[in-house]
């Protein structure tokens, strides 16, 4: 009996040593490991924080820096757009109209032009004279009373002019019943005057700028803003 007693102690002593020392392995999460602290690589230099240290650590480490947006490219600017040439009342109100766009600074430029005003029926000049009265003596003897010799200090020396209208329809009704009487050469020529009108320029602008400048011309008879160099 006392030698089953004294196994029994011995047992328990023995596994109460090996459980002390580790070799029995962990039952519990918050247990000791030593015998697996003394395989661990570098235990030595191994250093237990407080959890408060640790969350301070980890929130001083510098945030991963951000991927940049896409940048969005900016539109291409229009080189030279143009209006005109608008006539001297026209130019006065577009240049209203443009100054409430914004700071646009177009260039104004005078543009001289000839404007027709009326249309003549004629005969050519004739090389003297002396031809284009022969050739009037034609035309009576056709039956065409209503003309005129034009004189040697005008531009259209020697010319014959068999009538001048404020519509180019009338002057082509005239030249058809001519042509019925037999006369030969006559022709319509416009006559006018040269007028003074401004035309505007703008340089570098934005699209959306373009479509504002091109709405206001619009309003203007005969006028879009168009590109130019």
């Amino acid at each position: 009996m006392l030698k089953f007693l004294f196994w029994i102690l011995l047992s328990f002593n023995v596994a109460l040593f090996a459980y002390g020392r580790g070799y029995l392995g962990n039952f519990k999460g918050n247990e000791r490991e030593p015998a697996r602290m003394k395989n661990q690589v570098n235990a030595d230099k191994l250093k237990l924080v407080p959890a408060s240290q640790a969350a301070a650590v980890k929130a001083a480490e510098p945030a991963p820096a951000a991927l940049p947006e896409p940048v969005a490219a900016a539109p291409a600017l229009v080189a030279c757009l143009e209006v005109g040439p608008l006539v001297a009342v026209d130019a006065r109100r577009f240049d209203t109209r443009i100054a409430a766009l914004g700071q646009l600074k177009p260039v104004r430029q005078n543009v001289t032009t000839t404007e027709v005003g009326s249309y003549m029926v004629h005969i050519p000049p004739q090389a003297t004279r002396a031809a284009a009265d022969s050739k009037a003596e034609e035309l009576k003897n056709l039956g065409v009373t209503n003309y005129y010799v034009i004189p040697d200090n005008t531009p259209m020396k020697w010319a014959i002019s068999l009538g001048v209208f404020k519509s180019e329809n009338a002057a082509k009704t005239l030249l058809a019943a001519l042509n019925k009487q037999g006369v030969q050469g006559a022709r319509i020529s416009g006559r006018g005057a040269q007028v003074t009108r401004v035309n505007y320029r703008f340089r570098d602008i934005e699209p959306a700028m373009r479509d504002r400048i091109d709405r206001v011309a619009a309003s203007f008879p005969g006028q879009r803003a168009r590109s130019c160099k």
